[in-house]
């Protein structure tokens, strides 16, 4: 079994009168893919948000690397948000619309602290890792299409190599052709860098291609989680069920 990279425990969050998340946890191994399902309002979003440390629960914990997040200095902080980075729905509100996309990663490199002598090749590195070249580096936003943006939010997002992405429905905005593209770049970099992930999704189609394991939510409460295969082939849950009768179909992608 690999190590443990990222780990909740106990996630309680309520919002008023409303409970959000209903005592979750989960383990991500380092290198792996947990895929994080469920309709709207399920917590998905919420979870995503208290790993990413934006979002405080009421109570619970969550480790990095055997660090738990909340009991972190200022400066360690710092240091620990570096390695978790999040790819988005939408690349376009990440992306800075007057900005090159040359601009926009030399802007992230100089914030996660890369030396600026190294910008340039390391702005071309990542973006042959999400396989498009050195070409895009002259375009503005407004000129890629979806998952040309969507491969630079997350060649952005990967520039400090950290140990965790949290993709934030980051394929759902795409239609079927382009999702598989964009999760085959995905995989890929999974495969490549042993980067591990936290994919929320809405899609238990998407989950089937892309995670290792599947944690899923239904108005807070975890209700079935484990190896993905075994959880998609035997559901023990009527929610899971339901989710996967309502599954689209989408364009295959690399094998994992």
């Amino acid at each position: 079994m690999s190590a443990t990279v990222l780990a909740a425990n106990d996630i309680v969050k309520t919002f008023g009168n409303f409970t959000a998340l209903d005592h979750v946890g989960f383990e991500l191994g380092r290198g792996k893919v947990l895929g994080v399902v469920g309709e709207s309002g399920s917590g998905k979003s919420t979870l995503g948000r208290i790993v990413m440390r934006l979002l405080t629960p009421d109570s619970g914990t969550v480790s990095l690397a055997g660090q738990d997040l909340f009991g972190l200095s200022r400066r360690d902080l710092r240091k620990a948000r570096r390695r978790i980075q999040l790819v988005p729905q939408d690349p376009r509100t990440s992306l800075n619309p007057t900005m090159t996309v040359r601009q926009n990663l030399y802007f992230q490199l100089r914030a996660q602290g890369v030396a600026r002598v190294d910008w340039a090749a390391t702005s071309t590195r990542l973006l042959a890792q999400v396989s498009l070249t050195a070409d895009y580096l002259h375009a503005y936003p407004h000129e890629l299409s979806g998952g040309q943006a969507q491969r630079i939010a997350i060649a952005r997002s990967i520039a400090n190599n950290p140990d965790v992405l949290v993709c934030d429905e980051a394929v759902s905005a795409l239609d079927k052709s382009v999702q598989a593209q964009v999760l085959n770049t995905f995989a890929q970099l999974q495969a490549d860098t042993g980067i591990a992930m936290f994919f929320i999704t809405h899609d238990l189609a998407v989950i089937e291609h892309i995670a290792d394991d599947v944690l899923v939510l239904d108005r807070g409460r975890a209700v079935e989680q484990g190896v993905t295969k075994e959880v998609l082939a035997t559901p023990q849950d009527a929610y899971t069920r339901e989710l996967l009768a309502a599954r689209p179909l989408i364009a295959p992608v690399t094998s994992r």
